[in-house]
């Protein structure tokens, strides 16, 4: 074989052995059909399950749900069974300050005190279960659910079903869709008014969705771009500023973590809000 065949040949070998940080990056922000042991080449694979056309097959983000929701019954269910028993210690206290903080700083300030306590439950669920899932996306080898457009999207249809559900409830459906629209307005104006109002209503689920998302996956892009500069560049300094940059990085997302489950509960119960008790 020439010395030309031969290069020919070893091409192919070369460049699938080549590292590619795009596909690099886009294996670990999107969703997969297998789950892959940490700081191993195995992975396992996830049943694949359809009901008639529509696939509900078990994906790396449902399981990663799974775990932050038994993580969550782990250790909410020890702190209820002593509640009421004196002071809390420990984790417990720590769990109740959070409750707490999120029914007195978050609800009660952004929904009417009359109704306030009715979406607690909700607020505390969601709050907790965000936090979870984006602190697990922090683990090697485990993936963020809330990461995906999926996830948020379904969190954020939830807060706007249970917005428009209190409305409802506290006005009936005539009275809650005509709360929409500000009394006293000239007649003229109102088809434009209702318009912007109804679009108004239907982009707020759509911005709670899309800045969690957002946030989420911007983070890990940057911290694996970071990381895939070493095997591009496959140089000792390049190692040297990536590492300490992404360390730095990687603990902002923890604060992010913190940060976007606190705004995401915030803005559905100020949209509660403004559903049960409109300001007009």
């Amino acid at each position: 074989m020439s010395a030309a065949e031969t290069h020919q040949a070893a091409a192919p070998g070369a460049a699938e052995a080549a590292f590619d940080p795009g596909q690099h990056i886009m294996h670990h922000i999107l969703d997969a059909h297998e789950i892959e042991v940490p700081f191993t080449s195995i992975e396992i694979p996830l049943p694949r399950l359809h009901i008639g056309r529509v696939d509900v097959s078990i994906t790396r983000n449902v399981v990663m749900m799974w775990i932050a929701g038994a993580l969550l019954l782990a250790l909410f269910l020890p702190a209820a069974r002593r509640a009421g028993r004196g002071v809390p210690k420990g984790l417990a206290c720590a769990l109740e300050a959070m409750v707490v903080f999120v029914r007195d700083d978050i609800a009660r300030k952004t929904i009417d005190l009359k109704y306030a306590d009715r979406y607690v439950g909700y607020l505390t669920t969601a709050f907790f279960f965000i936090l979870a899932c984006n602190l697990l996306g922090m683990i090697p080898g485990l993936s963020t659910p809330t990461s995906s457009i999926s996830v948020t999207a379904t969190l954020a249809a939830l807060t706007f079903v249970i917005s428009q559900l209190g409305g409802i409830r506290n006005y009936g459906v005539i009275g809650h869709y005509r709360n929409l629209v500000p009394h006293g307005l000239p007649v003229l104006i109102l088809p434009v008014i209702v318009v912007v109002e109804i679009m108004s209503m239907l982009s707020r689920p759509f911005a709670l969705a899309i800045r969690l998302f957002a946030n989420m996956t911007a983070g890990h892009v940057v911290i694996l771009s970071l990381i895939s500069l070493i095997f591009v560049l496959k140089t000792a300094w390049a190692a040297g500023m990536s590492v300490p940059f992404a360390l730095f990085v990687y603990c902002l997302e923890i604060l992010v973590a913190f940060l976007q489950a606190f705004i995401f509960t915030m803005l559905s119960s100020l949209f509660i809000g403004l559903a049960v008790h409109p300001s007009h």
